[in-house]
């Protein structure tokens, strides 16, 4: 064989390995019981932008927190004519509307006005498009009754939000390949995550690090936020509860938009880590291998990566409580060559697209308007 072809066989072999660890740490953080008690009176903020599938029902799933403790929910929307704010507002939330735009982070500058109009000393920043468990909330609160606590965040699943089959291939991406990834990090205590979707922290923290304000230039504002809080001494906390992110792609371009941010945030947090995630796509690699020298051995290595996926995403779904589906799992090649593109192309361009907007990206995250979206 070439030197390239072992070298992808050994990628694919190493690859193989990490998804089965991967599997292992995903089933453990499963099977942990988030905590139940002390609960802490709350404030969940909830941006808005859109009345995407599956707000109303995201909405319904915060209200009714088993919570031993008050808790509010208030809701925002940038422009006071989007649809969100009815959706809200039928649901008995009060929502601000039409607050200034105070940086380049919309949701950031939404998260701004709504803290200041919070009634609890913690507040809870939740994206709009989780689903969350009933635990939830005391979940990702009760660790901040130690004062050693700065923050506490949370892993999430993925369910479609509608019938395209774009939304169900986005969300088999986060149960097969972010998710278990995600986990194995945490254990290893290398990932040094805070996860955007769910942050809880006591408000005088946040008055510590100067407000959300702090952030409002930022992509990665939740990965900035968790290095703030630790740089005060205060440890970063990943409950093991696990809110469903509802996806909705209409098409397989807006699907390949929103991973491309995603990947090209990751790359720009930490390239060395994002260049390690060549190991989470064995499956690739290990064709490539047959590609450039078929026979024997490179299949036996296509065999065990195919395998070793198999049980990766059979054990993420049986440990989410999904049961076991061959027409499912059937999708898992076009998964994984999807996310291997989406991987490998994130070394490009330093622009993203959000909520309709282009943004280019200095080294450092920040971001400023670049023009519509091409």
């Amino acid at each position: 064989m070439s030197i390239l072809a072992i070298l992808c066989a050994l990628l694919a072999l190493a690859g193989a390995a990490q998804a089965l660890l991967a599997r292992r740490a995903l089933r453990r953080l499963a099977a942990t019981p988030p905590a139940a008690a002390p609960a802490l009176p709350a404030s969940v903020l909830k941006p808005l932008h859109g009345a995407e599938p599956g707000l109303a029902g995201n909405l319904r799933a915060t209200l009714a927190q088993r919570h031993a403790a008050p808790f509010e929910v208030l809701a925002a929307v940038a422009d006071p004519a989007d649809p969100a704010r009815a959706v809200a507002a039928a649901l008995g939330l009060r929502v601000l509307a039409g607050g200034a735009v105070l940086g380049a982070n919309r949701k950031v500058s939404q998260l701004v006005h709504l803290s200041g109009a919070a009634a609890h000393p913690v507040l809870v920043a939740a994206d709009a498009d989780m689903r969350c468990p009933p635990e939830w909330l005391t979940a990702v609160t009760a660790p901040l009754a130690d004062p050693a606590v700065g923050l506490v965040t949370c892993l999430y699943r993925a369910e479609a939000a509608d019938a395209s089959p774009w939304s169900a291939l986005a969300a088999r991406g986060v149960d097969w390949h972010f998710l278990p990834n995600a986990a194995l990090g945490e254990a290893l205590g290398k990932a040094q995550g805070c996860y955007g979707a769910t942050v809880a922290l006591r408000a005088e923290t946040l008055e510590r690090l100067g407000g959300f304000r702090r952030f409002l230039e930022l992509l990665a504002d939740d990965h900035a936020l968790g290095m703030a809080v630790r740089g005060l001494g205060l440890r970063v906390v990943v409950a093991p509860v696990l809110p469903a992110h509802l996806m909705s792609e209409p098409s397989l371009p807006a699907l390949w938009r929103h991973e491309r941010r995603w990947a090209r945030t990751l790359r720009l947090l930490d390239p060395w880590g994002f260049a390690g995630l060549a190991l989470t796509h064995p499956l690739p690699w290990a064709l490539a291998a047959l590609a450039l020298a078929p026979g024997a051995a490179t299949a036996a290595v296509l065999a065990a990566a195919g395998a070793a996926r198999l049980a990766l995403a059979a054990g993420v779904d049986g440990a989410l409580g999904r049961p076991p589906s061959l027409r499912r799992w059937a999708a898992l090649p076009i998964r994984d060559l999807l996310s291997f593109a989406v991987w490998a192309t994130a070394w490009g361009s330093g622009r993203v697209d959000w909520q309709g907007r282009r943004y280019a990206l200095t080294p450092a995250g920040r971001m400023t308007e670049a023009g519509d979206p091409g």
